[in-house]
């Protein structure tokens, strides 16, 4: 079993990259080889709707006909059981980079037919990671829960059950004093990191080892 691990946030020892990690080592604890890859590692751009994916009996029927860095990358996961994507929230949504992989992962395998929807060969297990700076009470009055939606139903219609989980109020700056930021309550910030983030940690652990053991 095969646990592959998506991190799009230009940081890998910060939040998103942690929480991944954490995902992985549940699926571990279910038997599974583990990989992270950090996405800002290379250079691709999104879709081109090249329809190249599209065109019948095309030599790129079924997978992204761009040649970039990502294109060995999307090799792994036809390889893999279970699949992790992990972004920072940017302005509302998940960022460029994240979006951009997302375009390339999930379009050549989309198909416009109501009875067939999906070309990938088999059915994996899937999750998203956010990890964002505003409370569970912002991410809601912001309803950042329709973009999950939209996310998980792309992942479900390609590869097939999907779920999600979200980190709040994440603590961006390894030290607050130097940045001009005065809307946080920085003694708040610290206090949810020991006592919050811990629980998140643990909550991605349980994914992965539900996303192995299913």
């Amino acid at each position: 079993m095969k646990a592959l691990a998506f991190n799009g946030s230009p940081r890998k020892n910060w939040n998103t990259a942690t929480l991944l990690n954490k995902a992985l080592e549940g699926a571990a604890s279910q038997g599974a080889e583990t990989e992270i890859i950090h996405l800002y590692d290379y250079t691709y751009k999104g879709c081109a709707s090249c329809f190249q994916c599209k065109r019948d009996g095309g030599r790129s029927y079924g997978q992204c006909g761009l040649k970039d860095e990502l294109t060995p990358v999307l090799e792994k996961v036809k390889n893999a059981d279970v699949l992790l994507i992990g972004s920072p929230i940017y302005l509302g949504s998940i960022n460029g980079e994240t979006h951009s992989f997302f375009e390339r992962l999930i379009f050549p395998y989309y198909v416009y037919d109501k009875e067939r929807p999906t070309l990938f060969p088999k059915t994996i297990s899937t999750a998203f990671i956010y990890t964002m700076g505003v409370d569970e009470e912002r991410m809601k009055l912001m309803d950042y829960g329709q973009i999950f939606g939209i996310n998980q139903m792309f992942l479900e219609r390609v590869f097939g059950k999907s779920e999600f989980i979200t980190a709040n109020d994440m603590t961006q700056f390894d030290d607050y004093a130097k940045y001009v930021a005065p809307m946080f309550d920085v003694s708040a910030k610290a206090h949810r990191r020991e006592t919050v983030f811990p629980r998140d940690c643990e909550r991605a652990f349980e994914l992965g080892a539900r996303l192995a053991q299913s």
